[in-house]
């Protein structure tokens, strides 16, 4: 459902008759919207709409799927992702292999606070310390990705406190950078391999949910200290748009920032600072 065709027949599955004027009778064979309603509703003749779900109308203007994602109730996030579909990029955009060095200083820098720089197929570049003493082992592994971790390591399941809520949200966000960046081939060979590998990555997937984040909280067990409520925040370089600075924050007072204290008072240097001499950040490097 990384096409246009696919993400509506998805959405119109979704939507109940009778949300939208229409009787909801024992005589309907599939469930939500049928093509001639959608059209109807939308302005549209019922032949241009099957084109559109059967990937035979190109470009269809934004004033057309303005009108169905208002029959569909897109979200904003859903509206947007719907226009990317219709009106793909001319040109590829690939992800950044390497931290920007202004985030490697900025991890280096920054000893309170659990940060990390990823790619928005959530490749880590950069840890620093206290990152690594969070995530564990994990992030001293080479070629390390958080989505592969939370979906094909039975261990994610015990770190993250709220796994389903993780494991939706990953794969809809990308799902939304799939239809941002249709050319990423890395991208759709990961979301492959995750389909291959997690019943439960399969099931998110033919979902077909879309989602953008750029803050929220998280709760991880961590073996020493607990559970640690945390708050994070996605920062995005204007001249590095798939790469984000991860800072997870703990709330002022609350007994998460106790124990991060003390996991940034124990002594000896993680695995991931020792990277690579001539590099001032803790880098794991892809």
């Amino acid at each position: 459902m990384t096409d246009l065709g696919g993400f509506l027949r998805a959405r119109r599955g979704r939507v109940a008759p009778r949300s939208v004027g229409l009787p909801d009778g024992p005589r309907r064979r599939v469930p939500g919207l049928r093509r001639e309603e959608v059209a109807q509703l939308a302005g549209i003749s019922v032949e241009y709409y099957q084109r559109l779900e059967q990937g035979r109308a190109s470009r269809p203007s934004p004033e057309v799927l303005d009108a169905l994602a208002r029959v569909l109730g897109l979200s904003e996030v859903e509206r947007a992702h719907l226009h990317a579909l219709a009106r793909p990029p001319r040109t590829r955009t690939g992800g950044e292999e390497r931290a920007r060095p202004e985030l490697r200083r900025m991890l280096a820098l920054t000893d309170r606070l659990p940060a990390l720089v990823t790619t928005d197929r959530y490749d880590v570049l950069a840890a620093n310390a206290l990152a690594v003493r969070l995530f564990g082992p994990v992030l001293t592994l080479p070629d390390v990705n958080l989505a592969r971790f939370l979906f094909l390591d039975p261990a994610a399941r015990a770190f993250y406190a709220e796994w389903d809520e993780v494991a939706a949200a990953t794969a809809g966000e990308f799902r939304e950078t799939l239809g941002r960046f249709p050319g990423d081939g890395a991208l759709a060979a990961l979301v492959a391999e995750l389909s291959a590998g997690s019943a439960a990555f399969r099931a998110l997937w033919e979902a077909g949910d879309v989602v953008r984040r750029s803050s929220g909280a998280k709760g991880f067990r961590h073996p020493a200290v607990g559970v640690l409520r945390l708050r994070y925040e996605h920062f995005v370089p204007v001249d590095a748009p798939r790469q984000r600075l991860i800072m997870l924050v703990p709330a002022e007072g609350d007994a998460s920032e106790a124990a991060l204290q003390l996991l940034a008072s124990w002594s000896g240097a993680a695995p991931a600072e020792r990277a690579a001499p001539d590099q001032e950040d803790h880098a794991v490097r892809r």
